[in-house]
C-alpha cells in the first residue's frame, strides 16, 4: 500500500526517512543484535542515544547552557500539573486562555494554588489571540502561563506577552521545531512531542535551572518534580526509550534539512498556498483571524455541515486522510507539520478546488 497525505493533529506524520531509517534498525540497531525497543536504559549504548539526542535538540534550538532538557514520560496533561506542582512558590500564577489546551492547564492549576485568566479569546471561539501587550499580571505570580500554537483553532502567539518581569512558561507542543525560537525569553519551554517531533507518550521540557527547585511541597510526587530528570539525566526509572530514540532520529533529520530557518522556510511556503486559496475560495473559508493564523494547524469550514462531511469523506477516499476538525469545533483542520511534504499540501488544494467547482 502507498503512503497516503496524513493532516492528523497528533500523532501526527512524520518523516519517511526516519520511519525506514527506524524499520531497517528494528531487529538489531547498530551492532547490538537487539531493538532499542529491548535495550536496557542503563546500557552504553542508549546513554549514547539519549546524550545525542539531548546534544542535538540542544544545537537545533540553541538552548543556553543554564536550562535542563528533560524527557518526561505522558503528554501535555501531566505537564498542566506539573508546572504549578514546581514551579507555584506563591501559589499564584497568571493563564492567557486561547484554546482548549490553554484552558485545561489553568484549571488544573486551581488545583494548587491561585490562577488567574488575565486574558482569553473564548468570546469568539479561540479565534485569535488576544492582546497582550499591558496585561494585568499579577504582583504575586510566580509566572505566566501561555499555550504557544493552539492546534484545535489554528492560531498563535506571533509577539510574546509583557509578563511584567515574570517568568514565562509556554506549550510548545504543535510548534515545536516549527521555526527559530529564543528559548531564553522562557522559564519552561515544554512540548507533547506527538505532534511534530516524535511518537506519543513522551514530554521534552526545557527548564531554566533556577526554577528547578528541590523545596517543593513533599507531598509532589516524586515522577512529578523536575527535580527528579535533571538530577538523573532523565534516567531516575525507565523512560520511554524507544520514543526518545524516534524523537533522536528526527532532530538528526532536521539537522540534515537544514535546521530550523530551512523549516520556517518550508512552512511558510506550505502555509501560505493553503491560506491563499482559502482567501480566493467561493467555497471555503478560515476560522482563526489572518493577523493570528498558525503555520501548523490550518482550520476551515465550508456554510454547510454536510458539505464538511463530504468533504472529509471524499478526501479520505482520495488519500487526503485526517481532515475532520476538532469535536469541539467540527468543520476541518489541515496539520502541516515538518514532515508534511510541500507535495501533500499541492494535492490538498487541488483537490479543494475540484470539490468547489463541483460544489458551488
Amino acid at each position: 500500500m502507498s503512503r497516503v497525505y496524513n493532516f492528523s493533529a497528533g500523532p501526527a506524520v512524520m518523516p519517511e526517512e526516519v520511519l525506514e531509517e527506524a524499520a531497517a534498525e528494528m531487529l538489531d540497531y547498530q551492532g547490538t543484535g537487539m531493538s532499542v525497543m529491548e535495550m536496557s536504559h542503563r546500557s552504553a549504548a542508549y546513554q549514547k542515544i539519549i546524550d545525542e539526542a539531548e546534544a542535538d535538540l540542544r544545537d537545533l534550538m540553541n538552548i543556553p547552557d543554564n536550562y535542563k532538557v528533560l524527557f518526561i514520560q505522558g503528554g501535555g496533561h501531566v505537564q498542566f500539573a506539573m508546572v504549578p506542582m514546581n514551579l507555584m512558590k506563591n501559589g499564584t500564577a497568571d493563564y492567557i486562555i486561547t484554546g482548549q489546551w490553554a484552558k485545561k492547564a489553568w484549571q488544573e492549576a486551581q488545583k494548587y494554588g491561585k490562577a488567574n485568566a488575565i486574558a482569553s479569546s473564548q468570546d469568539q471561539t479561540f479565534s485569535y489571540i488576544p492582546d497582550v501587550s499591558d496585561l494585568p499580571v499579577d504582583p504575586d505570580a510566580d509566572y505566566v502561563y501561555i499555550c504557544m500554537n493552539n492546534t484545535i483553532y489554528g492560531t498563535v502567539f506571533h509577539e510574546l506577552p509583557d509578563t511584567k518581569g515574570k517568568d514565562l512558561v509556554a506549550d510548545i507542543s504543535s510548534c515545536f521545531l516549527s521555526e527559530p525560537l529564543d528559548v531564553s525569553k522562557f522559564g519552561i519551554l515544554w512540548g507533547g512531542v506527538q505532534k511534530n517531533v516524535g511518537p506519543a507518550g513522551l514530554a521534552i521540557a526545557i527548564v531554566r535551572e533556577d526554577l528547578i527547585r528541590e523545596d517543593i511541597d513533599e507531598k509532589v510526587p516524586t515522577m512529578l518534580k523536575y527535580s527528579t530528570y535533571a538530577n538523573s539525566g532523565s534516567l531516575y526509572n525507565t523512560p520511554p526509550t524507544y520514543n526518545i530514540y524516534m524523537c533522536g532520529k528526527v532532530f538528526k533529520w532536521l539537522k540534515k534539512q537544514g535546521g530550523l530557518e530551512e523549516m520556517k522556510k518550508r512552512n511558510e511556503e506550505k502555509a501560505a498556498l493553503l491560506y491563499d486559496f482559502l482567501d480566493s475560495s467561493r467555497l471555503f473559508h478560515g476560522t482563526a483571524r489572518k493577523c493570528d493564523r498558525s503555520l501548523m494547524n490550518v482550520p476551515f469550514v465550508t456554510d454547510s455541515d454536510e458539505l464538511n462531511a463530504l468533504f472529509v469523506k471524499e478526501a479520505t477516499e482520495a488519500g487526503l486522510l485526517n481532515l475532520k476538525g476538532h469535536r469541539s469545533v467540527g468543520g476541518m483542520r489541515a496539520s502541516i507539520y515538518n514532515a508534511m511534504p510541500v507535495e501533500g499540501v499541492r494535492a490538498l488544494v487541488d483537490f479543494m478546488k475540484d470539490f468547489e467547482e463541483k460544489h458551488s
